[in-house]
């Protein structure tokens, strides 16, 4: 739909936000609204635009208070808290920021969803986090490559000077956990070493391989479900990445289904759809691959469950902790995110990632 007027061109760079904008005159008429607004209210732009936009929240009065505040020169910007009517939905809870433009018939009034707020925040932590534990464990992984190379040659030339069978096997145990610990470095290291190969990927070809995988390494006892979303476009990635983390979402969720594989009953899904107007690292996209893996499993323990992603924790004897960290470091690398939502029968993995 065009922009509505010259206030519709001026402000065009505004539908790249991810936060609601409207721009009002000192009476509170609209006249421009942005396109995240515009999904937000469940309206048209041509609908917005001329109305009065204190009638868009459930209690019109601070807003109305905002502009005479603004015209008596009271102060240059408003805070508060407020509640936006939307079509067909709930009343969405809002940060309001209210401030004079360049131009003295003009005021800008951005929203921000707080849960959108609370989503990016905490984002921006898991960041900030995730570099700290990629640098940590990159510097772990080489202090330890050193001295094991050692360990493993003193261990080799040890066995060739004794004769007894039984301290031979003894330097077979130092030599054969000399070369797990040196696997499990190179895993550590992995996504830092290779080289990012991007081509088309699809979507349901990745879960196809990785349905394959899984169904070959746990069944019987294994149902997996497709619930795909036929629509999706090809998009740009590297499909060897995205294999790799979807099989190690499922893998993990695998490996907790002990109980309901030996009973049969064992379920991962995989459901892909599109997501519209999604947010990601602070980014608007107007369309976005999302991708869950779900179980029916126990769930995640609550002891760990909000250090999953985090090197070397894993809620299961068996595991490295490595697969959920590197299953992030990759979504990462495509821009898009990875979180999980956990209750006993009901794990559910979400993978957001943008799509053109």
């Amino acid at each position: 739909m065009p922009l509505a007027g010259t206030a519709g061109a001026r402000f065009q760079s505004f539908d790249l936000l991810a936060t609601l904008v409207a721009v009002v005159d000192g009476n509170g008429l609209v006249s421009f609204a942005n396109a995240a607004l515009e999904d937000a209210l469940g309206l048209s732009r041509r609908s917005i635009v001329g109305s009065n936009f204190a009638d868009s929240f459930t209690e019109p009065a601070p807003l109305r208070n905002a502009l005479q505040g603004l015209h008596g020169d009271q102060f240059s910007a408003l805070r508060y808290d407020a509640w936006l009517k939307r079509l067909s939905h709930e009343a969405l809870p809002v940060h309001v920021i209210v401030t004079q433009t360049e131009r003295a018939d003009e005021i800008m009034v951005e929203l921000l969803p707080l849960e959108l707020q609370t989503r990016q925040e905490r984002e921006e932590r898991l960041a900030q986090q995730t570099e700290v534990n990629k640098e940590l464990v990159r510097n772990l992984a080489h202090e330890i490559r050193n001295p094991l190379g050692g360990i493993r040659g003193a261990a080799q030339l040890l066995e060739l000077e004794v004769q007894s069978r039984e301290l031979k096997e003894y330097t077979q145990v130092i030599v054969h956990e000399a070369d797990r610990l040196q696997s499990l470095v190179d895993r550590l290291l992995a996504p830092h070493r290779v080289q990012h190969r991007v081509g088309d990927v699809n979507i349901h070809e990745v879960c196809e391989r990785v349905r394959a995988l899984i169904l070959a390494e746990f069944a019987p006892g294994l149902t997996v479900v497709r619930d795909y979303d036929t629509s999706i476009p090809e998009f740009r990635g590297d499909r060897e990445q995205l294999i790799q983390t979807v099989l190690n979402v499922a893998r993990n969720a695998c490996q907790a289904l002990t109980q309901e594989l030996a009973q049969g009953r064992a379920q991962v899904t995989f459901r892909t759809r599109i997501a519209r107007q999604t947010t990601l690292g602070k980014q608007r996209y107007r369309l976005a691959l999302e991708l869950h893996v779900i179980d029916n499993g126990p769930g995640v323990p609550e002891s760990i469950k909000e250090r999953i992603f985090y090197p070397l924790v894993s809620g299961t004897p068996s595991g490295s902790g490595l697969g959920l960290t590197l299953a992030q470091t990759f979504v990462q690398q495509h821009h898009g995110s990875i979180e999980c939502e956990s209750a006993p029968g009901h794990t559910d993995f979400r993978i957001l990632l943008p799509l053109p």
